[in-house]
């Protein structure tokens, strides 16, 4: 099989992350796609509340719901801990030790791949489906380390801190976030005034 291996804070999942995991899923062949929640975000510990880990992960089920092909992962937050990319596709490839693994990250992280935790030994175990809006700039710091391909997504405006604001001013979410995951936002009374 054809893995790939989408991770992120998801605080909150929106069309945005579920457009680029399904163009990357068609794009590179794959048969299946792994929403990864990060347990703890290091990269954002500390300047922001992030929503507990099993809360995200359940806006993840539910965004996912019925999609074919993505399925909500919680390998990080099983293992505890910071979340680092080199320990999750360690983990996926003692699941799946005969499955090729693909990595999917946006163009503007690839050109950090290079400050990743053991980010040589990270080259060896996948091929990087780079996603790109259209006119995006290409990555030039891969050089021969990596391989990849690249998958052209739509262009779609929309960011998580966005999302939260309007979440806690009461705006809509509507055609932003699943229909499944801004239920379980209100039932759950996530993103609530005082948060941010």
């Amino acid at each position: 099989m054809r893995i790939g291996i989408f991770g992120g804070t998801f605080d909150p999942i929106h069309v945005g992350h579920l457009a680029a995991a399904v163009n990357a899923k068609a794009g590179a062949h794959l048969d299946k796609v792994l929403m990864v929640v990060a347990n703890i975000p290091w990269q954002k510990e500390g300047l922001r509340k992030v929503q507990p880990a099993a809360e995200r992960l359940a806006l993840v089920r539910a965004a996912v719901s019925g999609v074919e092909g993505l399925e909500a992962s919680d390998i990080e937050i099983k293992r505890g801990g910071e979340s680092y990319t080199i320990d999750t596709v360690l983990e996926i490839r003692k699941q799946f030790p005969n499955d090729e693994l693909f990595l999917i990250i946006g163009a503007d992280v690839a050109s950090e791949l290079d400050t990743w935790e053991r980010a040589d030994d990270l080259a060896d175990l996948v091929t990087l489906v780079i996603v790109n809006r259209p006119g995006s700039v290409r990555p030039s710091n891969l050089g021969e380390r990596w391989s990849y391909l690249e998958v052209e997504v739509p262009s779609l405006d929309i960011s998580s801190t966005d999302l939260r604001a309007r979440a806690i001013e009461g705006r809509p979410l509507d055609y932003l976030i699943p229909s499944a995951a801004i239920d379980y936002i209100r039932q759950h009374k996530l993103y609530v005034p005082g948060e941010e």
